[in-house]
């Protein structure tokens, strides 16, 4: 692989990795946000193949293809299915359409609103580039240029993290954080090894089926996944 082709690929990954970040915080439709978050896996399954295909590393490129199962494939299949089991006794004895727009399916009332959060959004992407300049000048390469993406998405995957009040929403935007961190090592050290890869990725699977039990468990409990509404029963 040339190096021209090499960096017009890698851009175009990081590109889509980025854009899936920003988009999660234009939809409102959990399914849609989970679908979004699908893609990103697969950007950064394809940033870890090119970067092991550009420097002739397998044990990259098995990464590559362990990232593209569990987070464009498993983790994405397991929300969906927590998703599902939220909504499915309000669809008893109801039509399709009440089903489509049940509370639980749809993030109603973030903290902070679209267009506020697409211009935050822009504004944590310019402070990634300037936290990252510095880094980027001593290292000029094609995956160091691209390291900022990694940092804005951790930026972004935290402020989902926290302005969301759907419990599956703030889960999607945890796993945003981790796939951004885990973009990050790869462009700034060229990947990581193969079996600290294994042990992050059992990890976060380890933590999402922990939270999609818990998740199930409060909608059984309190009627609803909503964090404010939990925080006001326990005033």
């Amino acid at each position: 692989m040339s190096e021209s082709l090499f960096t017009q690929l890698l851009d175009l990954a990081c590109g889509a990795f980025l854009l899936a970040a920003v988009v999660v915080l234009w939809r409102r439709e959990l399914a849609a946000i989970v679908r979004l978050f699908a893609l990103q896996g697969l950007a950064l399954a394809a940033i870890a193949l090119l970067l092991g295909l550009h420097e002739d590393r397998w044990d990259l490129i098995a990464v590559a293809a362990g990232i593209g199962a569990l987070r464009a494939g498993l983790l994405p299949y397991l929300i969906r299915r927590a998703l599902a089991t939220l909504v499915t006794d309000r669809a008893q004895g109801q039509d399709q359409a009440a089903y489509t727009h049940s509370e639980e399916v749809r993030e109603t009332q973030p903290l902070v609103n679209v267009a506020a959060s697409l211009l935050t959004a822009a504004a944590l992407t310019l402070l990634a580039y300037a936290v990252a300049r510095p880094l980027v000048e001593l290292d000029p390469t094609p995956a160091t240029r691209a390291l900022p993406v990694g940092l804005a998405v951790v930026l972004i995957g935290f402020f989902v993290l926290v302005t969301r009040r759907r419990a599956l929403a703030q889960v999607v935007g945890f796993l945003l954080l981790d796939n951004g961190i885990t973009a990050t090592a790869f462009l700034a050290a060229s990947g990581v090894p193969l079996i600290v890869e294994l042990g992050v990725s059992f990890d976060v699977l380890l933590a999402v089926l922990v939270l999609q039990l818990l998740t199930v468990r409060v909608r059984e409990a309190f009627g609803t996944t909503d964090i404010d509404d939990l925080r006001e029963l326990h005033d």
